[in-house]
């Protein structure tokens, strides 16, 4: 219970269906904040207050959870060395697959309890299975606009046959009005975006002062030295402001970073016709069901809110081979590509590399 109106509402859920819950908040940071600054952020104090003013309204047992130090590791530490090496990770995700559906459910079984439900929206749907039981399926929410599948990708099998997500067939406007018919305090609190360990949205500034400044050139793709920067990590595949470069193109076209080059500090950039691929390499592969066998058809998402795209893959070990029909801009290194059939989410990888193939697979 993240102290949200989503994860008040799915406890509530829980228990009209029938199960015995308890309320658990998770303390992620060291230092928790007095209060929420603003919409951004999480894990204040004011958020384990809210969570606990729901669980009284409801009647459970409500617990804090001190995974500060898991969360250090997993989650943050991973963020700024994924930066430092030049890739743009999602925070979301790997906190999805090592702290709330691997740390938390962990304990939650060893204390005897039968399974997590969050307030993601997502659906996992049940379908028969030849042995006559069922296989549970990550499917996306009803709520395009709400669907947080993307970021479920990283979970496999064993975590899904525990896992519950009561709101994925429910709207938002829906869930808050539910939340204020049951009486819930929080039927109006803003929701947390974009990074919760980042309450001021400002990703360049905690990154220089994480990782110190590092002044190196930025370049165009002919190795002429274009402008300056105080950091690579601060920059991304596909970003255009803020690049602050002195001398304009000879072309007039606005320019982007293609690539950044942590090994002599370089920023590269160049035209948009150069951000276009169509090949993607995932490594940290993540099926959410059985791995696909062969060439298959899916849809690939790289960004969270972001379009689908037609698209075959096939699964080799640990990786994963992607091939879109049409070009994407703005696929980095670090990002998640996230496979769907249909609505169901077949599984995920972390891209090691995307690239522009001339000639089609054979």
């Amino acid at each position: 219970m993240s102290g949200g109106v989503d994860s008040a509402v799915a406890a509530a859920r829980m228990i009209d269906a029938g199960h015995d819950v308890v309320g658990v908040h998770l303390a992620l940071s060291q230092s928790a904040a007095t209060l929420r600054e603003s919409a951004r952020g999480c894990c204040t104090i004011e958020d384990a207050g809210d969570a606990r003013r729901v669980a009284d309204v409801l009647g459970i047992p409500f617990y804090v959870w001190d995974m500060a130090a898991r969360f250090k590791q997993d989650v943050v530490d991973d963020f700024r060395a994924e930066y430092a090496a030049g890739r743009t990770p999602n925070p979301c995700l790997r906190c999805n697959e090592k702290i709330k559906f691997a740390a938390l459910l962990d304990k939650a079984l060893a204390l005897g309890f039968d399974a997590v439900a969050t307030g993601h929206y997502a659906r996992v749907v049940e379908t028969p299975r030849g042995d006559g039981g069922v296989r549970r399926e990550l499917h996306r929410a009803v709520d395009a606009a709400k669907d947080q599948s993307y970021v479920l990708g990283v979970l496999d099998a064993e975590q899904l046959a525990r896992s519950f997500f009561p709101l994925g067939d429910t709207t938002k406007p829906d869930i808050r009005r539910e939340a204020a018919e049951r009486g819930f305090y929080v039927a109006n609190k803003p929701d947390s975006h974009d990074i919760c360990f980042i309450a001021d949205g400002d990703t360049r500034g905690w990154l220089t002062r994480e990782l110190g400044s590092a002044p190196g050139d930025i370049v165009d793709t002919d190795g002429q030295v274009l402008g300056q920067h105080e950091g690579a990590f601060a920059y991304t595949v596909g970003q255009r402001r803020g690049l602050a470069l002195g001398r304009p193109a000879a072309d007039g076209q606005p320019r982007y970073v293609v690539e950044v080059r942590p090994e002599t500090n370089q920023v590269v950039v160049g035209t948009a016709d150069l951000l276009g691929v169509n090949a993607i390499t995932g490594d940290h592969a993540r099926w959410c069901g059985p791995a696909p066998e062969g060439v298959v058809q899916v849809g690939a998402q790289v960004r969270a809110h972001g379009e689908e795209y037609a698209a075959t893959a096939w699964a080799e070990g640990d990786r994963v081979e992607v091939r879109l029909e049409s070009r994407v801009r703005g696929v980095a290194p670090g990002q998640s590509v996230v496979l769907y059939d249909g609505t169901r989410v077949v599984g995920s990888a972390t891209i090691a590399a995307a690239r522009l193939e001339r000639e089609p697979v054979a």
